[in-house]
């Protein structure tokens, strides 16, 4: 496990980071409107688990802010819902279904390029991957935007997701290299506490490494 979270750090260093610096160059509303938009498709596998997880209410929310955002917000680039009192649902994956569901959450693992997990994780990103409605009608389907195109836009949108999300954590990675004693201890410990705040719905700060909930919101 250190060796693998040892070479992401390193490929962190000189690809992921030196990106994220470059993209947070981007006006703010630019950056505002992408990260609107890659909520909202986000969304979309939120939905099927919370359906899953008996939480109704907040499925039939995601499903409204989804259809208000995607037509009035323009795909998404804006948050019309929010406006309006539509207050956004907690994020929802199927490896916390699972949890929900009994599965215990077995060893730590960290995985090379993806970071960490763990076998309840790792089942739920497969998972994930057919319960993703985007997946679907993109590079799944093929019938949506076509034979090459789907899997251009499927993986350039998570790819988009991942320099997005690094670029709003790079004060907080700074923050938790800086104060740890132990980097991949500290790590470790934010993403099982995370996982398990997830799962249960809770939202936290971390003074010690200067990371919050909002912060660390993807972080699986």
């Amino acid at each position: 496990n250190r060796a693998v979270f040892s070479f992401n750090m390193t490929v962190d260093k000189y690809f992921f980071k030196p990106i994220a610096e470059v993209y947070n160059v981007l006006p703010v509303e630019i950056r505002s409107g992408i990260n609107n938009a890659l909520l909202n498709i986000d969304s979309t596998l939120s939905v099927p688990n919370q359906i899953l997880q008996g939480n109704f209410g907040e499925a039939i929310t995601s499903v409204v802010r989804f259809t208000i955002n995607s037509t009035v917000g323009i795909l998404g680039l804006f948050d019309p819902a929010s406006a309006i009192g539509i207050e956004k649902t907690n994020r929802e994956d199927f490896g916390q279904t699972l949890a929900v569901w009994g599965v215990g959450h077995g060893c730590y693992a960290v995985v090379p390029f993806l970071g960490p997990s763990s076998p309840r994780d790792a089942a739920g990103r497969i998972l994930g991957i057919y319960g993703d409605y985007f997946y679907m009608i993109s590079a799944g389907d093929r019938t949506a935007f076509g034979e090459n195109l789907g899997d251009t836009v499927y993986w350039a949108t998570k790819g988009t997701e991942i320099i997005n999300f690094r670029s709003q954590n790079i004060k907080s990675s700074e923050n938790l290299e800086k104060n740890s004693l132990d980097l991949y201890s500290a790590y470790k410990s934010l993403y099982l506490q995370r996982r398990e705040n997830l799962v249960k719905n809770v939202k936290r700060s971390d003074s010690q490494y200067g990371s919050s909930d909002d912060e660390w919101k993807k972080i699986r």
